[in-house]
């Protein structure tokens, strides 16, 4: 029997190289004779630097850049010489993991950082560059990356001697009255890696559906919506395109809309960009079932999560595809699309326990998923 296991991260607890460790080691406790092959996967969240990096045999660079608030940092992203190829992530600079709990602040976080590794990507010759969306602390619409790619931003009611640079607040854009293009701008092809469909705006936008998750409260919520509409407003007005519908633009608190509208990069699915960089359709073809695995199973799977991209592939190809979890929902539609459901988490059990028992109850459940086989 051949398997391949495809699985992303447990957040907070397994990379997707553990996870896909850990799954193998209890499948060959119970089929020691069995071909088992894995490959770390991602979706444009966290990680998906790290699969491409190790599928394509790539190395890393770093490069000096500043948090989403504004602090110095070392952030590093992957170099693949074959093509020139540059693979970052936008939370490597202005992530919520950078940021303690009292940190979080979406009306003064930024993605300034996001844009200094752009440009240093740019300056090492870079043709390509793969931005994976997840995990971010901000919801500028990507004006933070553009100011630090030399834009130019105005804004109404300006102090005489006030200069841009002394902007710092996500709701100085709802003044906004102008942007101006830098001269001399020269970015590669980018690829906007995402895991979610959001637009930018509305109720099912950046602000509203992850906002709070970065701590806003109910009133900048209503404060960093009109700042994100009036960005699109005028980036209408002064270039003639309008990206807020497109789905995806509201990702990583609409830092798709910004590299659409600011870098005219092109906006795709994570799992997918992950998937071809890393041969994952050739690799299923020569096995006969297909494991995949992630920290929750729930709706929003469905979206371009790593777990359904995994098991939409195994049926086009007919192949058998199961998933073992942290966590699972109930949901029908969501559990339906797998051959069989195997989830961590055990009655009685707390979350902080599910997460530091991961490991060995991967294991177990992978022993259980074989002797099923």
């Amino acid at each position: 029997m051949k398997i391949l296991i495809a699985s992303d991260k447990f957040k907070g607890a397994l990379n997707a190289r553990e996870v896909a460790e850990n799954i193998a080691k209890g499948l060959r406790g119970a089929l020691p004779d069995a071909k088992i092959d894995s490959v770390p996967m991602a979706d444009g969240g966290e990680g998906t630097a790290e699969a491409i990096c190790e599928a394509c045999s790539g190395l890393w660079l770093k490069c000096k850049a500043h948090d989403a608030i504004g602090r110095e940092i070392d952030a590093r992203y992957a170099w693949i010489a074959d093509g020139q190829l540059a693979v970052m992530e936008m939370s490597e600079a202005a992530g919520m993991r950078r940021l303690s709990e009292s940190e979080r602040n979406p009306l003064r976080a930024t993605t300034f950082g996001v844009g200094e590794m752009i440009l240093d990507a740019a300056s090492r010759g870079a043709k390509e560059i793969i931005i994976g969306l997840g995990g971010s602390a901000t919801n500028d619409g990507g004006w933070g990356m553009a100011r630090a790619l030399g834009f130019r931003f105005d804004y109404e009611h300006e102090h005489e001697q006030e200069e841009e640079k002394d902007r710092k607040c996500v709701s100085d854009l709802v003044d906004l009255s102008r942007i101006e293009k830098p001269q001399d701008l020269n970015l590669p092809k980018i690829i906007a890696a995402v895991d979610v469909q959001s637009p930018l705006l509305g109720e099912s936008g950046a602000t509203r559906v992850f906002g709070p998750q970065k701590g806003a409260s109910k009133g900048d919520l209503k404060v960093l919506e009109r700042a994100l509409t009036r960005l699109a407003d005028i980036v209408a007005k002064e270039f003639d395109f309008d990206y807020r519908d497109t789905p995806g633009a509201g990702a990583a608190g609409g830092l798709g809309f910004g590299l659409m509208s600011f870098c005219d990069a092109t906006i795709r699915p994570g799992f997918d960009v992950v998937a071809e960089a890393v041969g994952l359709e050739s690799k299923m073809k020569a096995v006969d079932v297909v494991i995949t695995g992630e920290g929750s199973l729930d709706r929003q799977t469905l979206e371009g999560k790593t777990p359904a991209g995994v098991a939409r592939l195994a049926r086009k190809l007919g192949k058998k595809v199961f998933a073992i979890v942290g966590r699972a929902t109930s949901d029908r539609e969501v559990r339906q699309i797998f051959d069989g459901v195997y989830e961590n988490a055990r009655p009685g059990m707390s979350a902080k326990e599910n997460m530091k028992r991961a490991a060995e109850c991967l294991r177990d459940n992978a022993r259980g998923l074989a002797k099923n086989l």
